[in-house]
């Protein structure tokens, strides 16, 4: 009877010493990883971090993206920004390009994220038929425009910086910059068959009927460069080369043109757009040629002294043209685009 006690507890000893065992041998089997196996479990973290950032950009890339987009298109288009834009930029080409004009249903806009293209035509009437002049390409970052790029498509155009020598319509008290004979000569020369644009300055300032009146009957009147008090300086205060302001001389029935005739006359639809380029002078600079415009100063002396032009570019064909040269009122002349006759 005394040896059931001590069977008993050898019993829970053995056992206890297995439980010792057991617990020895588990400590023992989770040895460390060896170095090399930590390198790369290390580095396939890394790499699965780095592909959930990745992730994690894309999705806000691809949330971003609809976003600022919708922005641009708010603010272009809900904004109305657009559409002065391309307005300003249409009617800078009327009044400050000679004998220019727009299909201004054909102008063309391509927005981007906080930016836009606006992509026209501008056209030239030589003779009877209106001719492709060259294209424009105007970029903008927001409301702020980048200088165009301009591809002329015809033989003689204006050169893309303007300068007092290269100055086709000069005031009466301006120098004139390149050889009449040279000019008349060049008239001369050309066949018969021919119709031409020409720049004529006037040896005083008139009134637009007055040039009209004194035109050969087959010439064709298409721009008249106004008398705005800066054109005898040629340069503005800082050098600039000053540019003639000025509109077309006929009425365009085209619906979209701003010179339509429907509800004001040609010479209130220009003190409009002066009006307008005034406020936006800093676009107006950079879409047309002339890069000081002081358009606050020159309609200013426009309502003061009214409406008088000191040149115009005229059309039609050569030999009519060649008698402008005995028209006393013309004191010099510069030929430009020359076609066929159409």
């Amino acid at each position: 009877m005394r040896d059931e006690p001590t069977n008993k507890n050898q019993n829970d000893q053995e056992l206890y010493n297995d439980f010792l065992e057991e617990t020895k041998q588990s400590f023992t089997r989770a040895t460390p990883f060896s170095e090399e196996e930590q390198v790369k479990i290390v580095k396939a973290s890394k790499l699965a971090a780095r592909m959930t950032n990745i992730m994690i950009s894309l999705a806000i890339l691809l949330l971003i993206l609809p976003v600022t987009m919708l922005l641009t298109y708010i603010y272009y288009g809900v904004g109305g920004k657009a559409n002065l834009l391309i307005d300003v930029a249409a009617k800078t080409i009327y009044v400050t390009e000679p004998n220019m004009s727009l299909e201004e249903m054909e102008i063309e806009d391509d927005i981007g994220i906080f930016t836009m293209h606006v992509l026209f035509d501008t056209y030239k009437k030589i003779g009877h038929e209106d001719y492709r002049a060259s294209e424009y390409d105007i970029y903008f970052v927001l409301d702020e425009p980048n200088i165009p790029e301009k591809n002329y498509l015809l033989d003689r155009p204006l050169p893309d910086i303007p300068s007092v020598e290269s100055e086709t319509l000069l005031h009466p008290k301006a120098s004139i910059p390149y050889d009449q004979k040279e000019e008349w000569d060049m008239l001369k020369g050309l066949p018969d068959g021919t119709v031409a644009e020409v720049y004529l300055s006037l040896s005083q300032l008139m009134e637009p009927e007055h040039l009209e009146e004194i035109m050969p009957d087959e010439i064709e009147l298409r721009w008249l460069a106004v008398d705005t008090g800066l054109e005898e300086k040629q340069v503005n205060e800082e050098g600039i080369p000053i540019s003639s302001l000025g509109y077309p001389a006929q009425v365009d029935y085209t619906t979209w043109s701003p010179f339509n005739g429907r509800d004001k006359t040609n010479e209130e639809v220009f003190m409009d757009i002066l009006s307008l380029l005034e406020r936006h002078e800093d676009l107006a600079e950079k879409v047309a040629r002339a890069k000081a415009l002081e358009l606050k100063e020159r309609r200013s002396y426009i309502v003061q002294n009214g409406i008088n032009i000191y040149g115009a570019v005229v059309t039609g064909p050569v030999p009519e043209l060649r008698k402008l040269e005995q028209v006393k009122e013309i004191r010099a002349m510069k030929v430009g685009e020359v076609k066929l006759w159409n």
